[in-house]
């Protein structure tokens, strides 16, 4: 099938001239490479003449093959995703995958794999998350832990207010300053009046004053949270 249709032919006795070549070039349409399903001719304004992929309808008015597909896109290197970091308006471009467990490269235009976003928060949970000889995190009588969040650290863990004051020393102290601790004793059946209050905050520790049924008895174990930076 031809590409052109002339809509116009020359006789045995027509003379080649300017007019009839305009006649017959004027009337000429295209055939094959407008099919009005992937490609149109564009009919109006400054791009007029030009051919474009075709724009499909939604739903069930779709034009079948229209759409710029997978296939059509030059291949994409490995650990790479079309997109744009660039702050601005352009053209799509390469964007990296990392799969980086420990996240060393802190890049602010990469992406993550799911893998090495989990690793590095299950690594950091380790680190930071649980206390000593445990694996669940959970602190028996006399251990602690803390976890780390940003800036903020939040330690916890058990002791025993054996006395009406109880100094207590973190294993470690908090870099900068203490925000607060919240104690609660551990529930006693026989003395269920029992309860303490917390003072004496510092980077370091802090002072646990005990009250089971009077001011100034032991409460026995406490548990305790303290929230610092």
């Amino acid at each position: 099938m031809a590409i052109i249709n002339t809509n116009g032919s020359f006789g045995a006795s027509d003379t080649v001239n300017s007019t009839n070549l305009n006649a017959v070039a004027d009337a000429a349409t295209f055939n094959d490479p407008v099919d009005e399903t992937t490609l149109e001719l564009i009919t109006s304004g400054p791009d007029d003449g030009k051919l474009r992929i075709k724009t499909g309808g939604v739903g069930t008015n779709q034009i079948a093959g229209s759409a710029v597909t997978k296939a059509k896109i030059e291949d994409v290197a490995n650990m790479k995703v079309l997109g744009n970091t660039s702050g601005s308006a352009t053209a799509p471009q390469e964007v990296d995958v990392l799969d980086e467990d420990d996240m060393t490269s802190d890049s602010s235009t990469a992406l993550a794999t799911q893998q090495s976003i989990k690793a590095y928060v299950d690594s950091s949970i380790t680190a930071n998350g649980t206390v000593p000889g445990h694996t669940g995190g959970v602190a028996n009588e006399g251990e602690q832990g803390s976890i780390s969040i940003a800036n903020l650290i939040i330690k916890y863990g058990t002791l025993d207010a054996n006395s009406s004051q109880t100094n207590y020393t973190f294993t470690s102290a908090f870099p900068t300053s203490i925000i607060g601790v919240n104690a609660t004793p551990q529930e006693n059946y026989s003395n269920s009046a029992e309860g303490c209050s917390v003072d004496n905050l510092a980077k370091t520790g802090f002072t646990v004053r005990s009250y089971a049924s009077s001011s100034g008895a032991a409460a026995g174990k406490v548990f305790w949270m303290a929230i610092g930076y």
